[in-house]
C-alpha cells in the first residue's frame, strides 16, 4: 500500500498566513458585530494583522510546526500547537500593548487579543483533537520509557506511522522509536509523531552507530527483496535484531503487534529485480487460439494456465497425468475465467495413441510442453522413467505437433541440461535437441526456453526449507558453496509466453538471471525473514553433494554464442553443439530401447557419449537414503 499524500509544509505556511488574517479580522468582527464600529476600528485591525503576520509564522517555525508531516498529526502535535499559538499570541499582545501605551494605537480594543488567540488556536489546531487529549493523558505513553529499547523504523509511510504510534501508546512493549529511514526525498528532515526522518535507507549503518539503535523494524510491506536484504545485511553485520511487519491492511484491522511477522514473499529471496514483461506480442499469439498445456497440474503448468487464460484463448486444454492436480487447476481456472472453454484431459505423454486422439479432437494451435520428471536425485535411481517420460514423451509431443500442424510449440528446459552431471539434465538436453531438430526440419515455430531453479515450485528448495524451519530445524544443505540460478514462478511463465511469441523456429531462449545465488545464503535469508537467527534459533547442517548434482550450473555451453533480443531480459543462443537428423533419431531409439530393457548402465554410457560435456555416474538403485 502506498503512503498517504503528504502536503508540503510550504502550503501549510501559506495556509497559516490565511488563518492569521481570518483570526485577526474575526476577532474584530466578533467584538464589533460587523457594524459601523467595525469600520471605525479597521485601521487598528490592520496593525494587528501586520504584527501577527510577522510574529506568528516565526514562532510557529521556532516550535517546529513546519517540520512535521501533518497527515500523521497526533496528540503530541496538538500540545505543541497550543504552546506555539499561545506563545505567539502573547508576543503579539505585548507588542500591541506597547503600541497602545505609546499612543500609536490609542483606541485599540484590548478584548480582541484573547479573541484572536482563541480563534487562532481553533483554526490552527482544530477542534477535532480535543477528544484525543484525554486519551493521551490516560495512555501512560511515557511509562518505562527510560529502559525501552531504541528502535529505528525503515519506511516512513502508513505502516511505519502505525508502528510508532503503537510503541508510543503501549509502554509495556518497552520500545522507543528513535528515527525513521526512508528513500523518499520529500520526507527527509520531517517528523512523524515526533520521530524524525534522518536519512535514506543506505544510511542505516551510520545511523545505527550514531543513535545507539538496539533494534530495526522494516515497515515497508511492499518492499522488494533488494531493500529487505540491504537492511538485513547491515543488521547482521552490527548484530542488531530486526523484524518485518505485516501489510497495512492487517495493521489497520487490529492492534499493531511488533512481534507479528508478515509471511516471507518469494521475491524477497530473489537477489535481483524481477524480469520485466512485454505483454504486447504475447497477446497477439494467444488471443483467440486453442492452447494446450502439458503438465498443467504442476506449479509452472498451473501458472501457465492462469496467464494464458488472461489473454482470451478460444479454448484451453489442460493435459496431465495426475488427476487430482488437473482437477485443482480446472477448478481454479473455471472460478476466475467462467466463460473460457476448458478441457481437462488425463493422459500420459508416453502414450502416442492417446495423444493422437486428443489432438484429433481439439486441434491445438499452440502447445506448451512442461510435463517432465524433474527431481534430480529421484531420476538418478529411476533412470528408465526419466528416459521414457522426458525423452520419449517429448518426442511424442513433437511428432503429434508436426502431424496436426500446430503453429507454435515451446519446450520448458533447464540450466541442468548444460554439460549435465545428472540423468535429469541429460534427458532434458535430448528433449531440447528433439524440439530444435523438428523446428529446423519443418520450419515451424518450435522453440526452447531454458532457465534455472524456480522458487516456490512443488518440491523445490524453498518449500523444503520452510517445512524444516516450521519444525524447528535443522535446515539441510548439501554443500556451503552450492550455487544456483533462481527465478520466480511468474517470471518463468512470463518467459515461456515471451518465447512462444518471439520464436520463429529453432531458438533457445535464456533469461538474463543475474548472478547465481548460494543455497546457504538463500537458507539464511529465509530463516532471518522468518524472524529467526541461523545457527542460533535454526541450525544449518551440511549433508554432502547428492548424486547428479554440481556445485554450480551454466545457462549455455562455453563455446556457444548469444545475442540480445527485443526483450531486455531474454537472450538468444546460437551455435550450440547438437545432435540432429539420423544421429539424433538413432540415439533416441536406442535410449528408449535400453530403458524398456532396464539396461541402466548402457543408458548412462550412451548419454555421456551423445551429449556435449556430460559426465554422469548413476547412483545404485538400492541407495535411496541420500536423495532428500
Amino acid at each position: 500500500m502506498k503512503a498517504r499524500f503528504a502536503v508540503p509544509n510550504r502550503w501549510v505556511f501559506l495556509g497559516d498566513l490565511l488563518l492569521i488574517l481570518i483570526a485577526g479580522l474575526g476577532s474584530f468582527a466578533l467584538r464589533t458585530d460587523l457594524g459601523p464600529l467595525f469600520i471605525y476600528y479597521l485601521p487598528q485591525a490592520y496593525w494587528l494583522l501586520g504584527v501577527a503576520l510577522v510574529i506568528k509564522p516565526l514562532v510557529y517555525y521556532a516550535f517546529g510546526l513546519y517540520r512535521r508531516l501533518w497527515v500523521y498529526a497526533s496528540i503530541q502535535e496538538l500540545k505543541l500547537i497550543i504552546v506555539a499559538v499561545t506563545t505567539s499570541s502573547v508576543l503579539v499582545s505585548l507588542i500591541i500593548v506597547v503600541l497602545r501605551a505609546a499612543q500609536v494605537l490609542p483606541y485599540y480594543p484590548r478584548s480582541t487579543l484573547p479573541i484572536d488567540w482563541l480563534l487562532s488556536l481553533v483554526l490552527v489546531g482544530g477542534l477535532r483533537f480535543s477528544l484525543r487529549i484525554v486519551s493521551e493523558a490516560l495512555s501512560g505513553a511515557s511509562e518505562n520509557r527510560a529502559i525501552a529499547r531504541r528502535v529505528a523504523i525503515v519506511g516512513a509511510g502508513d505502516a511505519g506511522a502505525l508502528v510508532v504510534r503503537e510503541m508510543q501508546k503501549n509502554a509495556q512493549l518497552r520500545l522507543s522509536p528513535v528515527c525513521f529511514l526512508d528513500d523518499d526525498p520529500s520526507k527527509q528532515k520531517q517528523q512523524i509523531h515526533g520521530v524524525p526522518v534522518v536519512g535514506p535507507i543506505s544510511d542505516l549503518a551510520r545511523v545505527a552507530a550514531l543513535r545507539r539503535i538496539h533494534e530495526v523494524i522494516i515497515a515497508i510491506p511492499s518492499a522488494p527483496g533488494r531493500v529487505i536484504r540491504q537492511v538485513t545485511d547491515v543488521c547482521r553485520q552490527r548484530g542488531i535484531p530486526f523484524r518485518t511487519m505485516p501489510s497495512i491492511y492487517e495493521l489497520i484491522g487490529g492492534i499493531v503487534n511488533v512481534n507479528r511477522l508478515r509471511e516471507v514473499e518469494i521475491t524477497d529471496l530473489l537477489r535481483r529485480e524481477p524480469a520485466r514483461i512485454d505483454d504486447r506480442i504475447v497477446g497477439a499469439t494467444l488471443s483467440g487460439k486453442r492452447v494446450l498445456v502439458t503438465g498443467a497440474g504442476g506449479s509452472i503448468g498451473r501458472e501457465l494456465c492462469r496467464q494464458v487464460a488472461r489473454w482470451g484463448p478460444s479454448e484451453l486444454i489442460l493435459l496431465g497425468h495426475g488427476e487430482n492436480s488437473i482437477f485443482e487447476t480446472l477448478l481454479e481456472i473455471e472460478d476466475n475465467f467462467s466463460s473460457l472453454p476448458i478441457h481437462p484431459v488425463i493422459a500420459d505423454v508416453r502414450d502416442m495413441d492417446r495423444l493422437n486422439v486428443i489432438f484429433e479432437d481439439h486441434h491445438p494451435q499452440v502447445v506448451i510442453h512442461t510435463a517432465a520428471h524433474k527431481h534430480v536425485p529421484l531420476m538418478e535411481v529411476n533412470i528408465d522413467e526419466a528416459i521414457t517420460n522426458n525423452v520419449l514423451g517429448t518426442r511424442n509431443i513433437v511428432e503429434v505437433c508436426l502431424n496436426y500442424s500446430v503453429e507454435r510449440m515451446v519446450l520448458i528446459s533447464t540450466d541442468k541440461s548444460i554439460r549435465p552431471s545428472s540423468i535429469y539434465g541429460a534427458t532434458k538436453r535430448l528433449a531440447e535437441m528433439l524440439v530444435l531438430d523438428a523446428a529446423h526440419r519443418s520450419g515451424e515455430h518450435y522453440s526452447v526456453v531454458r532457465f534455472g531453479n524456480v522458487l516456490g515450485s512443488r518440491g523445490s528448495v524453498v518449500p523444503l526449507f520452510k517445512r524444516q524451519i516450521d519444525r524447528g530445524g535443522p535446515v539441510t544443505i548439501t554443500h556451503p558453496d552450492m550455487k544456483r540460478y533462481f527465478m520466480t514462478i511468474p517470471e518463468a511463465v512470463h518467459l515461456v509466453l515471451q518465447a512462444s511469441a518471439m520464436g520463429q523456429g529453432g531458438e533457445v531462449f535464456v533469461l538474463n538471471m543475474g548472478e547465481q545465488v548460494r543455497i546457504l545464503d538463500l537458507a539464511e535469508d529465509l530463516i532471518r525473514l522468518s524472524g529467526l537467527e541461523p545457527g542460533k534459533d535454526i541450525e544449518i547442517v551440511f549433508t554432502g553433494i547428492r548424486q547428479g548434482e554440481k556445485l554450480s550450473e551454466e545457462l549455455w555451453d562455453k563455446w556457444a554464442h548469444y545475442e540480445p533480443t527485443s526483450h531486455p531480459d531474454i537472450v538468444l543462443l546460437a551455435d550450440e553443439d547438437l545432435l540432429t537428423g539420423q544421429a539424433l533419431e538413432h540415439t533416441t531409439e536406442e535410449l528408449i530401447h535400453l530403458a524398456r530393457e532396464g539396461d541402466l548402465s548402457s543408458i548412462v554410457q550412451l548419454l555421456e557419449e551423445s551429449i556435449p560435456g556430460a559426465a554422469m555416474h548413476s547412483m545404485p538403485a538400492q541407495d535411496l537414503t541420500s536423495i532428500v
